[in-house]
């Protein structure tokens, strides 16, 4: 940070002390619990950054704390600004209130719907008021007041808005003034540094022109931010610009073996794509990149005491609704690849983009796309897919099973070299930078006392409902939760479901595609049964993130077993068709999560495919699958228990 935070700063949305995340594009400060809602907005709402455990470009963090010091916030707060919001009883979140529904649901008016934003009068010709904004912007970036340059962003202006009279953009006016802040801004909101100008220069020629060398230097950057990033995600170091180098790839280098043609297939067709839609793809992977680095920040900074709350961590990409279905669904899905399968995508598109900038033709290279690429493939070319797949399958199939064990092969004929234009990324850089990713023994130790904390709120219910002993009989069960009675369109049903409760719990999904027409069961189990099978499911978790600190990788599966079985006893305990959404929800959560749970500790098996340095990957998977099913199970003992109170 280019300064220490005053402790007199708050966050924005909810006025809680000493904010530790920015939101980047809103120019605020915030906290936990409202980061945690931010995050599932997703980045074309939000883009939060970590102020101390995230790498900062100076000139970015110092204009975000340029605009909260001089009230970006009231921007989007406008109108509760208004005396009279508080007597038609509008108000900001405050740091008591609960996240769901209170925080989220502010949060959302103000960032997603602009619902406090100051409102331009209603003209005829709206593209007239965005051309009279963007001119605004035009002449105000010279300036270094920048919360004017973001009102005018907000209500419409275009960063890369070209002026018919001056024949330039905000940015180039910005270089040539020396505006670093404004230009930060500016590129946050997507102005292009490489955009000529009726003479055919480029910002960066303006500002090297008018001697602003730092200015130049970061223009060149923002202007290769995407393929940077990449190359950071997996080698832990970017390209020396200063010195004309512009990319750095580690390339996976081919043995003797042949590539099945399957492979070359998907790497053809990654080649074949137009510009457009490689230049969609690499966003959408960026995009991916940013969620599981933040992902990762976000984990280890958390109080892991009382983590199993309303706040949790995203599990893949948030629906951007500009988007079209196909292209958000090739989004989501990229959160089901693996390290190495993920790795291989990131180092063909970084290839591939230094080809297409260079103008070079299609290499006769074997470099290989993994065969689960060919998914995400057709996303982006146009192929026709059926739009009732589902988005985020959490359960492993048998044709992952097959793609995984094909994908685990290819990579064993692989090494990792680099471009020869840097040194080497040997195998073990390359794993040093992923497993500082990953959870350290501190934070092992943390999610354990996750058990303790919800043991403890347990035992205090237990006691309650035996005090009001108002147990009913309850009825066999007939709800099924076991992977082989289900059909196809049962599993299916069961993965969107899992989409919907750990993203948008709060939108009352619709009603279970498994079974339409059958009646909702107004059955609830008694309290003290759902809180004994919680007990059995917390004990054996704990038992797990026991093995996980003290590396006794070889119970993983065992630990995941009785989890496993825990969790049918806790799940036959309910109805098959709930009355209660909420229940539904987390029915789906906590069996979804179980089978994933299984599904990564399988990976543990010695005879698995796959470098042993793998094992720190799995046990973070593992850890966030054992606080999924903690966190659903609390909500069913929660939920049983306000039921049977009524």
């Amino acid at each position: 940070m280019s300064k220490r935070l005053r402790s007199s700063e708050v966050c924005a949305d909810c006025s809680g002390p000493d904010p530790s995340w920015a939101s980047v594009n809103r120019g605020t400060f915030i906290c936990d619990e409202c980061c945690s809602v931010h995050r599932s907005l997703g980045r074309h709402i939000s883009q939060v950054r970590h102020l101390k455990h995230t790498p900062w470009p100076p000139t970015l963090l110092q204009m975000v704390e340029t605009l909260y010091n001089n009230g970006a916030n009231s921007i989007w707060e406008h109108s509760l600004l208004d005396p009279a919001s508080l007597i038609s009883g509008r108000r900001k979140a405050n740091p008591q209130d609960k996240v769901h529904p209170n925080k989220a649901e502010f949060i959302r008016a103000k960032y997603q719907m602009l619902a406090f934003v100051h409102r331009l009068p209603c003209r005829d010709d709206d593209s007239v008021t965005a051309k009279d904004l963007s001119k605004q912007l035009h002449s105000s970036v010279r300036t270094g007041n920048l919360e004017t340059c973001l009102r005018l962003l907000s209500l419409g202006a275009q960063a890369n808005f070209f002026h018919p009279e001056k024949g330039n953009t905000p940015l180039h006016v910005a270089s040539k003034a020396g505006q670093i802040l404004q230009a930060e801004l500016l590129a946050v909101y997507g102005a292009d540094p490489g955009t000529q100008d009726a003479s055919g220069k480029t910002p960066v020629d303006y500002a090297r022109q008018g001697g602003h060398h730092e200015l130049a230097e970061r223009l060149v950057e923002i202007q290769y931010e995407l393929t940077d990033r990449l190359a950071f995600y997996l080698c832990g170091r970017k390209p020396d610009h200063k010195n004309g180098q512009h990319f750095i790839i580690p390339q996976m280098a081919d043995s003797s073996l042949d590539l099945s043609e399957l492979a070359k297939a998907a790497k053809k067709k990654l080649q074949s794509l137009s510009n457009h839609l490689f230049e969609e793809l690499a966003m959408d992977v960026y995009d991916e990149v940013d969620r599981r680095e933040t992902d990762a920040v976000w984990l280890a900074t958390q109080n892991h005491s009382t983590l199993v709350t309303e706040t949790t961590v995203v599990p893949f990409l948030p629906v951007n609704p500009e988007y079209s279905s196909t292209r958000n669904q090739g989004r989501q899905k990229l959160a089901r690849f693996n390290a190495h399968e993920f790795a291989t995508l990131v180092i063909d598109i970084l290839s591939d983009a230094k080809r297409r900038q260079q103008g070079s033709p299609l290499s006769s290279s074997k470099d290989n796309v993994e065969l689960i690429l060919k998914t995400i493939n057709k996303q982006h070319s146009g192929e026709s897919q059926d739009n009732d797949q589902p988005d985020y399958d959490s359960v492993a199939s048998d044709e992952d099973t097959d793609l995984e064990a094909t994908a685990s092969q290819a990579h064993r004929q692989k090494s990792l070299d680099s471009d020869l234009s840097d040194g080497p990324v040997t195998v073990q850089e390359f794993m040093e930078v992923k497993n500082a990713l990953v959870a350290s023994e501190a934070k092992i130790q943390q999610l354990m006392k996750v058990n303790n904390n919800l043991s403890d709120e347990l035992r205090i219910m237990q006691k309650k409902a035996s005090r009001l002993e108002k147990q009913n009989s309850t009825p066999e069960s007939d709800y099924d939760n076991t992977p082989n009675d289900r059909d196809p369109d049962d599993l299916g049903s069961s993965r969107k479901g899992r989409q919907r409760s750990t993203v948008w719990q709060s939108d009352g999904s619709g009603p279970d595609a498994a079974e339409p027409h059958a009646a909702p069961s107004p059955v609830f189990p008694s309290t003290e049964d759902v809180i004994r099978k919680t007990e059995q499911i917390t004990k054996n978790i704990q038992e797990l993130l026991r093995a996980a600190q003290e590396n006794k990788h070889d119970s993983y599966i065992p630990c995941s077993e009785r989890i496993h079985v825990a969790v049918t006893e806790m799940a036959a305990l309910f109805p098959k068709k709930p009355r209660s959404d909420m229940v539904r929800t987390s029915l789906r959560l906590l069996t979804s999560s179980a089978y994933r749970l299984q599904s990564e500790c399988k990976k543990t098996l010695p005879g698995n495919p796959g470098p042993p340095t793998d094992i720190q990957l799995v046990t973070q998977q593992v850890i966030q699958c054992a606080y999924d099913i903690a966190k659903a199970a609390k909500q069913l003992v929660t939920i049983t228990t306000k039921e049977n109170n009524n």
